[in-house]
């Protein structure tokens, strides 16, 4: 088990891994407190299975210190740590039945459980994951949920200090992966260890954890709370990876306190704070400010729109979301504009029309200064 002198159940520092000349984990420095839920966040590619596999010791760092528990375990077998994993595909024995499968690697603990000793604690990894008295099915007779269920039981039975999961819900539909996310968010607040989740859903990070990793070639760009990462992204990556942004890029011509005034490379100047998590701007660097969807005002050329920007456009796309209505509207001086209406919002009345309008339809469209966030490119 983990040493409670220490706050952190996994650190690294300075990892770097190399795979001949491709550098796949760059410089690689962060912390997990223990007890928590972290997820690394990224596309392919982007190093982050590269990452959970250092920590499972299934590869060895190329140079760094990787940590568990206060410890450096570079170079130390998988089997010699207080790990375990739940892969995306859950490798469970077909021969064998929920009991054994779950027991298995109680065989291999020293010293090793006897069998009435590894039934009871299967039973209560069973118990754990809501599957009481299905040990004696085989997996084929189980559902793709209960399956994994079994993975993450096979995988708690151990104790171990932390759990890697390695997209482990990736398999599921749709609904079936949102019961999965509220069933692995209970179980790590019900057993208390430190869980890490390896996605590249974006959604199913923000919804379970703590913490967050974004990943871009092979290094951190920002570790954050999923709050602190939508609406305070460092930069325009993490902007345009975390939920949807209208991205306008362009060329600082001044700052005034916390304000940037950006000139776009359309011409027209904007006004925003600036993000408080990323590298400070300075005048006449390239910058960029981003809107998120849900903050921009749509209504009819001669409707209400009180916004400090206002522009008029053309609906190109409606699309229904059922709670809300996404429009993406061209505009003259920026392309294309999204806009996203909370279903409440869209019943409003001529007017004050706030929804309702079809392909080709003219609107206008604005938000206020603070709405949006200037960072770095």
């Amino acid at each position: 088990m983990s040493d409670n002198s220490h706050a952190n159940d996994i650190e690294f520092r300075h990892v770097e891994k190399l795979y001949g000349n491709l550098k796949a984990v760059n410089d690689l420095s962060f912390q997990v407190r223990r007890g928590t839920f972290h997820s690394f966040l990224g596309g392919s590619g982007c190093g982050k299975t590269t990452t959970l596999r250092m920590i499972a010791g299934f590869d060895q760092p190329s140079s760094g210190e990787v940590l568990l528990a206060g410890k450096n375990v570079a170079g130390v077998p998988a089997f010699q740590r207080q790990v375990n994993m739940v892969f995306q595909h859950y490798a469970l024995f077909p021969h064998m039945t929920v009991a054994e499968n779950i027991a298995y690697g109680l065989r291999y603990r020293t010293p090793r459980p006897d069998k009435k000793e590894q039934r009871r604690l299967a039973d209560e990894a069973l118990e754990m994951v809501r599957l009481n008295g299905l040990g004696h099915r085989k997996p084929s007779e189980l559902s793709g949920g209960q399956q994994q269920r079994v993975a993450l039981a096979r995988a708690l039975v151990n104790k171990p200090t932390v759990l890697l999961l390695d997209e482990p819900l990736a398999a599921l539909d749709r609904k079936l992966r949102k019961e999965m996310q509220s069933e692995l968010l209970r179980l790590q607040r019900e057993v208390g260890i430190t869980f890490v989740l390896v996605t590249h859903d974006q959604e199913e990070a923000l919804s379970m954890s703590d913490s967050i990793s974004v990943m871009h070639s092979g290094s951190i760009i920002q570790t954050a709370t999923p709050e602190q990462l939508y609406e305070a992204p460092a930069n325009r990556y993490v902007a345009d990876f975390i939920g949807e942004s209208n991205l306008f890029n362009g060329t600082v011509r001044h700052l005034t306190g916390n304000s940037v005034v950006l000139r776009t490379d359309h011409g027209l100047e904007l006004t925003s704070p600036q993000t408080p998590t990323g590298m400070a701007l300075s005048a006449n660097t390239p910058g960029c400010i981003a809107v998120r969807p849900e903050l921009i005002s749509i209504a009819a050329p001669n409707g209400l729109l009180a916004r400090d920007v206002t522009l008029n456009g053309c609906v190109e796309d409606r699309i229904y979301l059922g709670n809300l209505t996404e429009y993406r509207v061209r505009t003259e001086p920026f392309g294309i504009v999204c806009v996203r209406v909370p279903r409440h919002l869209g019943q409003a009345g001529p007017g004050t029309d706030f929804g309702g309008f079809e392909h080709g339809a003219a609107v206008r469209v604005g938000w206020d200064n603070a709405s949006g966030l200037a960072m770095a490119l």
